[in-house]
């Protein structure tokens, strides 16, 4: 319950939800009446509770080649986007139903489930494309905006009370007084929610073109859903429930994609790998084991070379490591060179404690990759795993340099001082929670990184400069909180 109770009641409680608009020139500019409602900063602080609360419940899919790829995915969708104060974090979500959200500031979470039931990447493209919209134009301020003078305030109480569910472990206090938000407020606000829908269609649809996708891949993807939801009660309904589809809606985007010329564009590998990747860790081993005998025995699949992955990666979590590196090289004669397929032979390396095979295999991709951010963060977990820390310091230090705001860096960090020095330790954590946006959790990391023992001047200064940068921004946002 735990687990998916913030998932599913997003997408609900923001009734396909938000925030902020692009610089297309068929958009209105509706900065004015949207910020006079609710301000890019109250929605910051909304987004970032959430964000909080479902990493707090273990939702987030924390894994470094889920997170680039939906990343890369999602900033290519959104290159246009033009506004100042929004930064877009795409996320997946630890749950097999097929659904995606938009949360206050520029938060777009993909289920799991989603992304394993689309059938190509124009697909998966699409639903991101559609949620991006929502934000863009910033749907969740002006539905505040045109509400009456208590449904605002029922709208955040309920944002509220979906973070005090999560806290409090999903009790049944907080729960009923969701449910009794959440039904007035759909209720009230159904039929503006289906205006918000077309346009998040429309808007989304620019962005698909824009990222070089076939525009089709969206009403076709939204009849799939239609039709095979018809037919039995399947994961589709998640989707079609928080994003209301009609006959009228699919025939709008059809015509709507006729304005637009035919792309023939072939599926990523990346995408083909992280689909077969969400789609073993939603199963137990065994079970995804099986499941890839059969595919391939009856030849199921859309893609051979990316089944080939899928069992290999069942297999490594099954501890098969000659059948996982076999199956592995299969998928490596029948796909493109990927990072993501370097990073699958050191983890076999890895699990059979050979660590120099592993940091061979990752540094050949990286000779390949140059700029793959897996690989280096697999190789510095790799240096750390097997007790090189001096080697693994250094690369530490010249990966915070390139990516000076990546919080894993930091949980690095505090991973190779844990037990040796807890000044250092106490502050790369504040720093991996500043970094997550998560400041409540930083100031007390940074307390702590202060009353510990320590004679670097300069690291004792930065942790004091840190602290006093987090308790202005908590203080602000207190005073905000209290207007």
């Amino acid at each position: 319950m735990k687990k998916t109770l913030l998932a599913s009641l997003l997408a609900m409680t923001l009734l396909q939800p938000l925030a902020v608009y692009a610089d297309l020139p068929s958009l209105p500019d509706l900065g004015e009446i949207s910020d006079a409602s609710l301000s890019m900063a109250d929605e910051a602080r909304i987004g970032r509770d959430f964000m909080r609360a479902m990493r707090d419940a273990g939702d987030v899919v924390e894994d470094a080649e889920v997170n680039d790829y939906i990343n890369v995915l999602g900033h290519r969708l959104s290159a246009t986007v033009r506004m100042p104060g929004l930064q877009l974090t795409y996320f997946v979500v630890n749950d097999k139903q097929i659904n995606a959200f938009a949360m206050p500031g520029g938060y777009v979470g993909i289920n799991s489930g989603l992304l394993v039931g689309t059938q190509s990447e124009g697909e998966l493209a699409s639903v991101v494309g559609h949620e991006t919209a929502h934000v863009t134009q910033r749907h969740i301020a002006r539905m505040k905006a045109a509400s009456d003078a208590t449904s605002p305030l029922l709208l955040l109480g309920t944002v509220l009370a979906a973070v005090l569910a999560s806290r409090a472990g999903g009790s049944q206090a907080s729960i009923g007084t969701l449910s009794a938000g959440l039904g007035l407020q759909i209720s009230n606000q159904l039929s503006f929610s289906r205006d918000f829908e077309r346009e998040a269609d429309r808007v989304g649809m620019q962005y698909l073109a824009q990222g070089g996708f076939d525009v089709r891949a969206m009403p076709a993807f939204f009849q799939r859903l239609d039709a095979a939801n018809r037919y039995s009660d399947n994961n589709a309904y998640a989707f079609l429930r928080t994003h209301p589809v009609t006959s009228q809606r699919i025939s709008e985007a059809q015509n709507r994609a006729l304005e637009y010329s035919v792309k023939m564009k072939a599926d990523s590998t990346a995408y083909l790998l992280v689909r077969e990747k969400l789609r073993v860790m939603s199963m137990s081993p065994d079970e995804a084991v099986r499941y890839y005998q059969t595919m391939l025995e009856k030849g199921q699949y859309l893609n051979e070379g990316a089944a080939w992955y899928g069992m290999s990666r069942a297999q490594l979590a099954s501890h098969q490591l000659p059948a996982a590196r076999s199956a592995l090289a299969k998928a490596e004669s029948r796909l493109p060179a990927d990072p993501m397929l370097f990073g699958q032979d050191a983890a076999i390396a890895r699990e059979g404690g050979d660590w120099s095979a592993a940091l061979a295999s990752l540094r050949r991709g990286q000779a390949q990759f140059k700029d793959s951010q897996p690989l280096q963060l697999a190789e510095l977990d790799v240096l750390i795993d097997s007790g090189n820390r001096t080697a693994a310091l250094a690369l530490l230090r010249q990966l915070q340099s390139r990516y000076p705001r990546l919080a894993a860096l930091y949980r690095s960090e505090a991973k190779l001082f844990a037990d040796k020095d807890a000044q250092r330790y106490h502050a790369a954590l504040g720093n991996a929670f500043y970094f997550e946006r998560r400041y409540e959790a930083a100031l007390e990391q940074f307390q702590f990184a202060a009353q510990a023992k320590g004679d670097d001047f300069y690291l004792r200064s930065s942790i004091e400069a840190r602290m006093r940068e987090v308790e202005k921004m908590l203080k602000e946002e207190k005073k905000d909180s209290g207007k």
